[in-house]
Formats: structure tokens, sequence, C-alpha cells
């Protein structure tokens, strides 16, 4: 099996890391990666932060592939892949001051972004990071004619997926306790999304 290869992970690298070394700071000790596809991501952002610990997962599906670019780089703070099903699947059990996910929320069927969502109120602390790369609509429009036609292309595929709202997801986010910190515009009409853990309330 030849590494899987993602040419929109090849062009999109260098303004995510731009976005990533503002907001991912030197004390922070570990990052999660949601969907970490062919591990492209992974494998180039690592080492940009040598003190962060980074662990990619995805599906058991893209496991074998992601292993490859994960074992020929050889980057010491660059763990092993995992597998992790939001709609099944807890976080590994470590604190995570930073989740980063890119190009996922519109393949998850909604109810497992909500899952995911609610994953990261219960397993962030505050002050950690939840990072969102793709495209988004807003006040039920797209962004592009070439978003739309992604969106058509998406649930052709399968209907249940499909770009989300921001405004969905805004709304999910700070019902799980979270703050927008900056919403990116990004190339290719995509945007990058740094939500913060609010102080966790109790509720009487």
């Amino acid at each position: 099996m030849d590494k899987p290869y993602s040419p929109a992970c090849e062009r999109n690298r260098g303004p995510i890391l731009e976005v990533l070394k503002e907001h991912i700071l030197p004390t922070d000790e570990r990052l999660l990666e949601v969907g970490a596809g062919s591990g492209q991501h992974a494998v180039y952002f690592a080492p940009c932060f040598p003190r962060l610990e980074w662990f990619p997962t995805d599906l058991s599906s893209q496991l074998l592939g992601m292993k490859k670019w994960v074992d020929e780089a050889r980057i010491p703070n660059l763990q092993k892949p995992q597998r992790l099903d939001v709609s099944k699947d807890d976080f590994p059990k470590l604190r995570f001051d930073v989740v980063y996910t890119a190009n996922t929320l519109h393949i998850m069927h909604w109810k497992d972004c909500k899952s995911f969502m609610k994953l990261l109120g219960h397993r962030l602390r505050e002050g950690s990071r939840a990072i969102f790369y793709g495209p988004f609509k807003y006040n039920g429009e797209f962004t592009s004619p070439s978003n739309a036609e992604f969106d058509e292309t998406l649930r052709a595929r399968d209907p249940l997926s499909g770009i989300r709202a921001f405004e969905d997801v805004n709304n999910n986010m700070m019902k799980n306790g979270f703050e927008l910190v900056h919403d990116y515009e990004m190339p290719a009409n995509n945007r990058m999304l740094i939500y913060s853990r609010l102080k966790f309330e109790k509720h009487k």
C-alpha cells in the first residue's frame, strides 16, 4: 500500500499553520487531532511545536495509511495514530490543551457533530481550545458558488453530510461551554473557528 496523499492538505497547511501558531501556547502539552485522515497535517505541524505531544486520530479505516506517514517521518513528539469515532468513542484518557480538526464537520452526520461538541465540553478544561477548519454557511448562504456545488456533491454521496451552518455550530459550542475567540477567513473559501473552554459552571 502506498501512502495516501491529499493535495488539499499540501495547499492549506501553510495558512493553517500560521493560525495555529497564534493559538497554541508555549505551555500547552497535548493536542488531539480528530479526523487526521492521511496524516499529512500531523507530520507537517508536529515538528513546528516540539514541546507539544501531537495525537492523530481517525476511524479504523484510515489508520493504516496514516501510520505510513507517521512511521516514515519519525517525529519525536508525534504519537502513533489511534482510532477515534466520535459517535462511539471517548477521547484518550489524557488532558488535552487543544483539539484540532480539519474538513470533518461536513463529512460527519450532524448528530455526530453534536456528539463531538458535547465530548469537547466534557473533556476540555477551562482555557483549552477547540479549532475547526473547513467550509461553513453563514445566514443560510454559502460563501461561494464552489461551496454550494461542493455541498451538492457531499449530499449526493450521503444525504446526512453537507456544509454546516456557522450558527448551528456556534450555538452548540456555546451550549457546551465554549466561547468563540476568532473566526478567520482562509483561502479556498474556508474558515478557521477558534473556541476557548469557559470555566465550568456548577448547576444547582
